[in-house]
């Protein structure tokens, strides 16, 4: 597989909001997704302050923001979890903002970009260096491309993780590289990459995919995680449009900061910068509390979207993609599980792999959440992983 694996700049952290409160939360995580909000604090703060976080056009270096059946989950730079989000959760009656929780622990994002395996193979690949390697990752497939979240402290084991897997880092640290065709094969065994990173005390990582598998469904069958579907939720993924699309549906070209009029000490307002139709999209989809919605913004990508079938009229024509396909999540309730445990994506991931004997154009998306995870598949497929998942996570009591 040809990959190249960047770490985007900043630290970010996961915030998990439980349904019931996803209204009270709601101003905030608007707030996030439109950052000119945060032009008008600069009047008062310091521009640096007010812009931390964000590229030059003053739009996320990285945001997800995900609406589940299981919660509402947000990854965010942690600027914005401490200025933004914080206040408001302190403001919250004490029992209800205990049951609000923002993670301790800091997050790097991996941004991979990939060629030569299709989406099946990929996020097995791609989680099995770090798995293997006790780093325990949040893993979200979009439109245009994966990110891996791991955390903050591992640094090292993840740069030493992923060197024994042949990726070379660059000179900056900031790059991998991988152009090798013989890219190991999630069954295989790997001795030196089992020997990376940080397992937890007394726990040894396992020595290949297979053994990371059996523990990965031990630990689900012994927590009582559960697979299953929400009846009737059919997904659709797609995205924004490039800003030269933009320029052609539009009739004119968009500004892309070469405002002659601004002051030269003034930044690019973020609303010169984007597709106020697609926003005012999303914005409507969020307020209408979907059903399901996970929304990704990164630096180098359009906007990126999985849905909620029955939220495509709000959108009209400011997205692009297959609407055609319909893909059904399978969700994996994880909040029994503490947050840094390894191997569930890989786990799960590699599992549907084997059994399925998956062809190279199956489409295998996988989408964490702060507490929740999600395998999107297409209808036919998801019917047969189901039945796959559901025997090794029954419990004696069922």
């Amino acid at each position: 597989m040809n990959a190249q694996i960047s770490f985007l700049d900043g630290t970010f952290t996961l915030i998990h909001v439980p349904l019931d409160l996803y209204s009270a939360l709601l101003q905030p995580i608007l707030r996030v997704l439109l950052p000119q909000t945060q032009s008008l604090d600069a009047l008062r703060e310091t521009v640096e302050c007010a812009l931390e976080g964000l590229t030059t056009e003053n739009q996320h270096g990285f945001l997800n923001i995900s609406v589940t059946p299981i919660e509402c989950s947000i990854v965010c730079h942690s600027t914005w979890a401490d200025k933004v989000f914080q206040p408001v959760i302190d403001a919250l009656p004490g029992e209800q903002a205990r049951t609000v929780t923002v993670f301790k622990d800091t997050y790097m994002v991996l941004s991979v970009i990939s060629a030569g395996l299709e989406a099946a193979g990929r996020v097995m690949e791609l989680s099995s260096p770090l798995a293997l390697a006790g780093i325990p990752i949040f893993f979200i497939t979009t439109y245009y491309s994966d990110f891996i979240l791991v955390p903050s402290k591992a640094r090292h084991s993840v740069i030493k993780a992923l060197s024994e897997r042949g990726f070379e880092l660059s000179e900056n640290q900031s790059n991998f590289v991988n152009s090798s065709s013989s890219y190991a094969a999630y069954g295989r065994k790997n001795s030196a990459s089992s020997s990376a990173g940080s397992p937890p005390p007394g726990t040894p990582p396992p020595s290949d995919a297979q053994e990371l598998q059996t523990r990965t469904f031990d630990l689900m069958q012994k927590r009582n995680v559960t697979p299953y579907v929400d009846d009737g939720l059919q997904l659709v993924q797609c995205s924004g449009r490039e800003i030269s699309q933009l320029a052609d549906v539009y009739g004119h070209r968009l500004s892309v900061g070469r405002q002659t009029h601004h002051p030269p000490e003034r930044r690019n307002s973020w609303i010169e910068n984007v597709d106020t139709k697609l926003y005012t999209s999303i914005i409507s989809a969020l307020v209408s509390r979907p059903r399901f919605l996970s929304l990704t913004l990164a630096q180098d990508d359009p906007p990126s979207l999985l849905l909620d079938r029955k939220l495509l009229p709000l959108f009209g024509d400011s997205i692009v993609g297959d609407t055609d396909s319909n893909f059904v999540p399978i969700f994996l309730d994880l909040v029994n599980l503490p947050s840094e445990v390894t191997g569930i994506v890989c786990g799960v991931a590699g599992r549907l792999v084997e059994d399925m004997h998956l062809t190279e154009t199956f489409e295998l998306s996988y989408l964490s959440t702060a507490r929740a995870g999600a395998v999107i598949l297409t209808e036919e497929q998801s019917t047969r992983a189901l039945a796959i998942l559901a025997p090794l996570l029954k419990t004696e009591d069922d």
